[in-house]
């Protein structure tokens, strides 16, 4: 039933035949402060006490955000939001009315007293004004109460729960949100959704590398496309009209063909696979030469996922379900010694552990990246060009360095597609080491053959290195 200025008794109890104000206070502030604050509005109306409880309900919500420590941007906004979702609920006109008088209310108060500021100088008498931060503030309630105002980041945490990307890439999503913000605070542009409107967003492209000086175009356009997903988000909701960053990119120059990232040499994966390390370094590498697996989904394996003669990646990318891939005989022994003595549940590589902070977008392959690209480059296996932040070889390589040597050993692609997850159409790989599908992956692994060790490099792959591509 809807309710009305005078039947509505939220915040309110009757004491002494009065009104009073009455708000809860949260557990963990029981110790240093009564379980509900309250005050009295001297009143016996309850039409009357709706239209005065609002500052006094801010008023004491302010006293257990000082009791917490909370500052006074994020209590006016948590109030405005508050009472901008009594708003939306209301059901009758009449109570919609008590809501936004109570909102303006609300507002006036915030706005506290007036303050000397100096004196006219053609007439002498003194100019009073509100302090501009409460002013601001208290101009910010109103609208974000009123709904004419939505903060950009208001649904941004929850658009943020709903992804099921990667750490790295919700990572891209909060540093495009913070150079929005910056952007809208250097220009003086609100920063509400009824302020981006495309206009905005075109300024804020443009201003975009100055903003993040030293990233290259292309990290700025993920940037840009982090935020249309962001908005296309919000256009299914119904928050925005419509998705204002659609088709905004900068340019990005060609990248040379000398310049593209590629698979290591035959003479690198020696050098690689030869070097002093770590034994569980020497084990990461050779499961992704011997895969094409990417490093975070062979580092997170557990020994139930080794089980059958197939190892069981878990999505990356776009995959929607988990990958198999057959287990080549060279790395047999390497998984037996890992998974020995161990339960189903265990990790293969118990050597890099999850992250444990909460809240963390690293990915789990963290520290083993950082790990080998220290060791990589200790053994002179690296490719840097100038004025580029990646070297032309890194872990990927060993990626490249599969996919080239399978289609060198004459497997068809749609087969090398299916081992390494790329995209196609038709049959997947089953759960089972069973089915001509699987034999036909298992034989294209098992073309893959890692270098020899004790030879050196060919004429070939000395002279012309980046010949060995792959996509």
């Amino acid at each position: 039933m809807a309710r009305s200025s005078a039947t509505d008794r939220r915040f309110l109890e009757k004491h002494g035949g009065q009104w009073r104000v009455t708000v809860a206070v949260p557990r963990d502030l029981h110790d240093r402060m009564p379980t509900r604050l309250k005050r009295p509005l001297h009143t016996d109306s309850l039409a009357v006490a709706n239209r005065l409880k609002w500052p006094v309900i801010a008023e004491l919500k302010a006293e257990i955000d000082r009791a917490r420590g909370g500052t006074v941007k994020a209590k006016h906004i948590q109030d405005a939001l508050e009472m901008a979702e009594m708003l939306r609920k209301a059901k009758t006109e009449e109570e919609r009315e008590a809501i936004r008088e109570g909102i303006m209310i609300s507002g006036e108060a915030m706005l506290g007293p007036l303050y000397k500021r100096g004196e006219d100088p053609h007439i002498g008498e003194p100019i009073y004004e509100h302090h501009p931060e409460r002013e601001a503030a208290a101009g910010e309630f109103v609208r974000v109460a009123l709904g004419k105002y939505t903060l950009v980041d208001l649904h941004h945490g929850a658009y943020l729960e709903s992804l099921t990307v990667k750490p790295r890439t919700q990572a891209d999503d909060v540093r495009a949100m913070k150079h929005l913000k910056a952007w809208c605070k250097r220009e003086g542009v609100e920063p509400s959704l009824q302020a981006i409107n495309r206009k905005a967003a075109v300024r804020f492209m443009d201003a975009l590398p100055q903003l993040a000086k030293g990233l290259s175009p292309v990290t700025l356009n993920k940037y840009l496309r982090r935020l249309s997903r962001y908005w296309q988000w919000l256009e299914r909701r119904e928050e925005v009209d419509a998705n204002v960053w659609h088709g905004l990119t900068l340019p990005e120059p060609e990248t040379p063909h000398d310049e593209e990232e590629r698979p290591f040499s035959g003479d690198e994966m020696r050098r690689l696979l030869t070097g002093e390390t770590t034994q569980h370094m020497h084990d990461l590498m050779r499961i992704a030469a011997l895969t094409g697996a990417r490093i975070d989904v062979i580092v997170s394996l557990k020994v139930r996922d080794c089980e059958g003669g197939v190892f069981v990646f878990k999505p990356q990318k776009k995959e929607k379900k988990e990958r198999i891939t057959p287990i080549h005989s060279s790395l047999e022994p390497i998984i037996e010694r890992r998974t020995k003595g161990k339960s189903l549940d265990d990790d293969l590589f118990p050597e890099w552990p999850p992250v444990k902070k909460a809240g963390s977008m690293r990915e789990r392959s963290f520290k083993a990246s950082n790990q080998f690209t220290e060791y990589r480059r200790s053994v002179g296996v690296d490719d840097v060009i100038p004025g580029k932040r990646r070297s032309l070889v890194n872990f990927h390589s060993f990626r490249r360095w599969f996919i080239t040597t399978a289609e060198r050993a004459d497997q068809p692609e749609h087969i090398i597609a299916a081992v390494v997850g790329h995209k196609r159409s038709g049959m997947t790989l089953g759960r089972y080491s069973a089915g001509p599908l699987v034999e036909q992956a298992r034989r294209c692994v098992e073309a893959v053959k890692l270098p020899s060790l004790e030879s050196e490099a060919s004429p070939r792959e000395q002279q012309a290195p980046h010949e060995e591509e792959a996509a």
